[in-house]
């Protein structure tokens, strides 16, 4: 071959390897350019972040706490809402699970419990110095702290008060007002048990200002709780206590940490970027009580093992210093006459929550009845009403804490003629205000415009917490209770009667079960006037009795209350060396958590393990929002069924999110038939992904067509099996 020949074979060879590298280098770009140069989101929508979006997103990131293990979804739930609407017992099942974290985090505690008893001593020292023990916690945990007050502490002293000579005896001791000794607060006061008050939450201010209104001094017991570890409110209530100590001459961290309690659920490292966290966390002066146990059933859903083991361990401290405190002047026999039969070990009280929750879960098959037979009641447009007297707190707290977390209308007020709110909650009293005597114990405890105004007013900085806050305020008042009628009496009966198709469920605490057998006792009234309407009716029983007992009882119930398609729940709780009751209630929070949980997610008001419908009320919950929207989004466009017909494309950013939310919040709060109800997650979910589909923006009214009409469960369903 010459070498003009070799030479041009070689130039053919070089010119093709270029243009086929050319041809790949320009296919490579147009394939990343797919991949990366889609229009955005915001583009599309044709949507510029509000100020309050900007203000959010760059200002407000001490409220952005999707960091933290309680804002992370749990692997055991991860598929909830399509296994309950397979197999509701299944799906039960796995919330239950969760409930074993509780199980494992008491057993380690049980065998490092020093600041437990720590705690103990401090409430034992109280009780004789007739110092305040201040209970403070907001949502969830502020329930918490109305039930330590309302249901434990104040129902044990009204017993032994009727015990005459064993009064006589306390009296010398702990003198006359030890009932009111001890106080539960939540942020918002009285009125917070309702539904929240937004912009409270969000201020360190409040906590301060509750604290000095209910005459919180230096050296009264504060216990603060909070399920994050973050909330501003509680953490201003101990930072406040502490000031206290700080502001005298010689400020002792040793002292203090004995008064002082600050209770959590998150591990410490991932408190500590929070600055208001790190302040509690680092401060030597306060006692610390970390019962982290891991995320919950329902991502951020703190309602539930948070909360529940809070309850428990924070009942039992205090249950035990009743026990030391008594002993030191009552014999044994009159110890057993207040429910002591022996001597308490908090450690042994800690391990009981184990039988707690396996006597619960021995009732999956009735409670799983029970859940179908309540999402039912609401898919044909029915109502419920539960009726209770021992367990009223617990089953209001279940109650009220639904609205929140799954976008439910909250509890009707007296001036509502037609019933909007699927649940209320009755209990035997002549009007309202013996209802909220017999809730709370006590008269109703509002906030004082007078006292709380001025301080709004001129030491709140951020426009948009002061404006909440005011408005807030209008609402928390001693006037709210005349708003609320819970008596199972004339106005309820008149205005809030059931109709067919209805659900009644009443719910008994032993020794009640006893009244099933009297025809003319208040819970066999409840039931055959729902039985008599045409409604359903479900009766919860936490007893101590046996089996045999209870099946007589069952018997006595008339038109098969117990039959069919109505359900009966039995949960075997002893009473035994538990005189505060705390066990049967443990129960009954467990039992209906997971019941409540269950029911929405049946409805659709659940997304794998997720509340896709929460209310973005307050700036913590409008971060969880935000998140939300960006997760399930990303969690789509990286679906294979996604990706195969629209291509690769990059996700969206917490920015993006936070925008299309805030569009969502503002268009859906212009519109009064939707606002409140629609929720703002569903809403911008399916918007960015069907804007995403078509290439284009999709319109907000045409986005609320398919939220009514489709709902997201069944859209992102749609979307991931093309």
């Amino acid at each position: 071959m010459s070498s003009r020949l070799i030479f041009f074979t070689f130039f053919l060879v070089l010119v093709s390897l270029l243009l086929g590298f050319q041809v790949f280098s320009i296919g490579q770009q147009e394939t990343q350019a797919v991949s990366t140069t889609k229009v955005s989101i915001l583009n599309l929508l044709r949507i510029s972040p509000s100020s309050e979006s900007i203000d959010y997103v760059h200002n407000k990131t001490q409220f952005q706490l999707h960091t933290l293990l309680t804002e992370q979804r749990h692997p055991k739930t991860w598929d909830l809402s399509k296994r309950i609407q397979k197999d509701c017992k299944s799906g039960l099942r796995l919330l239950f699970s969760v409930d074993e974290d509780i199980v494992g985090k008491l057993t380690a505690l049980a065998g490092e419990k020093d600041t437990l008893e720590q705690a103990v001593q401090a409430i034992e020292k109280a009780l004789f110095s007739g110092q305040k023990i201040y209970i403070y916690g907001c949502g969830a945990t502020g329930r918490l702290a109305k039930q330590m007050e309302s249901t434990f502490w104040r129902p044990f002293w009204q017993k032994v008060r009727k015990k005459k000579k064993i009064w006589s005896k306390i009296q010398l001791h702990f003198g006359d007002n030890v009932e009111n000794q001890l106080i539960g607060e939540m942020t918002g006061g009285d009125r917070a048990l309702i539904s929240s008050l937004e912009g409270f939450e969000d201020l360190l201010l409040i906590g301060r200002l509750q604290l000095e209104d209910r005459k919180i001094e230096k050296g009264d017991v504060v216990i603060c709780v909070t399920e994050g570890g973050e909330t501003s409110s509680v953490i201003g209530t101990i930072l406040a206590a502490l000031d206290q100590w700080r502001t005298a001459e010689s400020y002792d961290p040793e002292k203090t940490k004995k008064k002082l309690y600050f209770i959590y659920n998150n591990p410490d490292e991932k408190l500590r970027p929070f600055d208001r966290s790190r302040r509690v966390l680092e401060e030597p002066g306060i006692t610390k009580i970390n019962l982290t146990t891991g995320p919950q059933s329902i991502t951020g859903s703190t309602r539930m093992q948070a909360t529940t083991i809070e309850t428990f361990v924070v009942g039992n401290i205090l249950q035990q210093a009743l026990d030391r405190s008594l002993r030191k002047f009552l014999s044994k026999k009159e110890m057993a006459a207040l429910g002591f039969k022996s001597e308490l070990h908090l450690e042994d009280k800690l391990k009981e929550f184990s039988h707690i929750l396996k006597q619960v879960k021995e009732n999956l098959s009735a409670i799983a009845k029970f859940t179908k037979l309540e999402a039912q009641t609401y898919k044909t447009g029915n109502f419920s009403t539960y009726f209770a007297q021992k367990g009223l707190i617990t089953v209001f707290i279940d109650s009220t804490e639904r609205s929140p977390t799954f976008r439910l209308f909250p509890l009707d007020t007296v001036k509502q003629a037609k019933r909007k709110s699927w649940i209320q909650v009755w209990t035997p009293a002549a009007n309202l205000q013996d209802a909220w005597q017999a809730f709370l114990g006590r008269p109703f405890r509002g906030l004082s415009s007078e006292f709380y105004r001025k301080p709004f007013e001129d030491e709140i900085d951020d426009a948009y917490l002061k404006k909440a806050a005011l408005e807030s305020l209008k609402n928390a008042g001693d006037d709210q209770q005349f708003l609320y009628d819970f008596s199972f009496a004339d106005f309820n009966l008149k205005n809030r009667e059931p109709t067919q198709g209805d659900l009644g469920v009443a719910v008994l605490i032993s020794p009640e079960e006893a009244e099933l057998g009297k025809k003319n006792s208040d819970i066999r009234k409840f039931i055959d006037l729902f039985s008599k309407k045409g409604a359903r009716v479900a009766v919860i029983l936490i007893t101590d009795k046996s089996s045999r007992k209870i099946s007589r009882l069952i018997r006595k119930i008339p038109d098969g209350a117990a039959e069919g398609k109505n359900s009966f729940i039995v949960v075997n709780i002893g009473t035994t060396n538990d005189p505060l009751g705390i066990n049967q209630r443990i129960a009954l929070k467990i039992l209906l958590n997971a019941h409540s949980t269950g029911v929405m997610a049946r409805l659709g008001k659940v997304i794998g393990n997720t509340m896709t419908n929460v209310s973005p009320s307050n700036l913590k919950l409008i971060g969880r929002a935000t998140y939300l929207i960006q997760s399930h989004v990303n969690d789509v466009l990286r679906h294979p069924q996604w990706v195969r017909p629209h291509g690769i494309r990059n996700p969206i950013s917490y920015g993006e999110a936070n925008a299309v939310l805030f569009d969502a919040i503002n268009y859906l709060k212009n519109k009064k038939k939707e606002s409140g109800q629609t929720a703002e997650v569903a809403f911008s979910i399916i918007r960015i992904l069907e804007s995403f589909r078509l290439e284009k923006g999709l319109i907000r009214s045409k986005t609320l067509k398919i939220v009514k009409e489709t709902g997201l469960s069944q859209y992102l369903s749609n979307v991931t099996s093309q």
